[in-house]
């Protein structure tokens, strides 16, 4: 195995043993990202110097028995809307070209103390919204990576970095995780901070995670957990044991909820055909389950609340630059602000509602199972391909993961979604965990 085939979890191992140096790791991405990156375009800021030059003080720190983090000389790409302070955050737009923030956002910080390498920034689709980045599907450059974090997605698909930041308003973690092939987090919203992250919509939005199994997962996952006053949306709590439990066996076997939500229709038929063959596989562990009827309105309700702070937050952009901006965020803005204060106010309350619905299935089941998305990565790079999917567990605020369990037609990996109630996220990447060594048995 070269070193950039390595995860983040045996990379750390090594480095620590001293059977290689952080260096030696760097070195060998940024040669696969020489190799591979003018067909994927994954990055929007690499500074080869500048990653190496951390990787070197790292080492000399390790060398001289200093303290060493959990992330200790780890490669990480982190998506371009999370400031930092020695690399340029552009948001996907030309109206930020150029911008260079003052410090580091909240996350990166977390990063930087447990020891993680910045390598580069990764593209974002146009503030984060639809307008497509030049990032392409690693595993046919004639697909669409998904979006909007496109370039972290693709980056860990392509072995160029064993680990990536994103963020998800939609579906922007869960369906490029899905259409690249490897494993996307969205954790439950607010676990993360989000301060000096480009703001779509304080309600919905939560970083994620990247990597190519879920004990990479947990270990980065769990280091980005914190409270931080200038989220309001974080709170303090203990850090929850992501690593801990995700590698233990469940005490019971898990019992699985399908639903197919009201969107099943907008499922292409083979990935209808996939998800009939995993239940069947499944067995008495997975049962059909019908969600109830206000879920139909989801789309809806979410619409409200993203379009309505999309034109807000937004606003300065739209106002001196929208011949610079794509027709569809320009119509997404102009939609939200024509939502009324009742409907986004009804919107924003009628979570709880949902949640309060989603908790009497998991009275009874440990987790819920979807598709991440339609079917797999659509032809072209001009769209990102339909979030539908992913709206349900945003709109909650539930954690989710996507797991790259199977394929299809065209052999594009096509994901498994795995939804659990808010809070639960440890146990959520141990039913993960289990289910992925379940299917691997079959």
């Amino acid at each position: 195995m070269t070193l950039f085939e390595l995860s983040a979890t045996e990379a750390i191992s090594k480095i620590r043993n001293g059977e290689i140096t952080s260096e030696e790791l760097i070195r060998a991405c940024l040669n696969r990202i020489e190799d591979v990156d003018n067909d994927i375009q994954a990055w929007t800021h690499l500074n080869p110097d500048y990653a190496l030059e951390q990787a070197r003080i790292l080492d000399a720190q390790r060398q001289k028995g200093g303290p060493v983090g959990p992330l200790h000389g780890i490669p990480i790409g982190i998506k371009d809307i999370c400031d930092t302070s020695t690399l340029p955050t552009e948001n996907g737009t030309v109206l930020d070209s150029g911008r260079q923030p003052n410090e580091d956002c909240r996350i990166v910080s977390l990063l930087k103390e447990a020891g993680a390498v910045v390598m580069g920034k990764t593209v974002t689709t146009e503030l984060a919204a639809y307008g497509p980045g030049k990032t392409r599907n690693p595993h046919n450059p004639e697909h669409t990576p998904g979006g909007s974090s496109s370039g972290s997605a693709a980056a860990v698909a392509s072995h160029m970095v064993p680990l990536a930041i994103g963020t998800q308003t939609n579906g922007s973690v869960i369906r490029p995780a899905s259409y690249c092939g490897v494993v996307g987090f969205k954790p439950t919203h607010g676990l993360i901070p989000r301060t000096g992250v480009l703001v779509q919509s304080a309600p919905l939005d939560t970083v994620g995670t990247f990597a190519r199994s879920i004990e990479d997962i947990a270990l980065l996952t769990e280091i980005l957990v914190a409270y931080d006053p200038r989220d309001r949306h974080t709170r303090p709590r203990a850090r929850p044991t992501l690593v801990k439990t995700a590698d233990q066996k469940p005490p019971l076997t898990p019992v699985i909820a399908f639903c197919k939500t009201t969107f099943w229709d907008q499922a292409e038929s083979e990935m209808q055909e996939a998800f009939a063959e995993l239940v069947e596989i499944l067995g008495d562990d997975c049962h059909d389950v019908p969600l109830t009827e206000p879920f139909d309105h989801t789309i809806e309700m979410h619409s409200n609340i993203m379009c309505a702070d999309l034109a807000k937050n937004l606003a300065g952009y739209y106002g001196r630059g929208k011949d610079k901006m794509t027709d569809t965020l320009c119509k997404m803005i102009e939609f939200g602000e024509n939502v009324s204060a009742v409907d986004y106010n009804k919107a924003v309350e009628g979570r709880d509602f949902l949640n309060s619905s989603l908790n009497s299935v998991f009275d009874h089941y440990d987790v819920i199972i979807t598709p991440m998305a339609t079917g797999e990565a659509p032809f072209g790079i001009d769209s990102t391909g339909n979030p539908v999917f992913n709206t349900p567990a945003t709109y909650c605020g539930t954690p989710s993961i996507t797991l790259p369990l199977m394929e299809g037609p065209k052999g594009l990996p096509l994901g498994i979604q795995v939804i659990a109630p808010r809070y639960d996220d440890a146990r959520l990447l141990r039913t993960a965990n289990w289910l992925t060594l379940r299917l691997a048995e079959d």
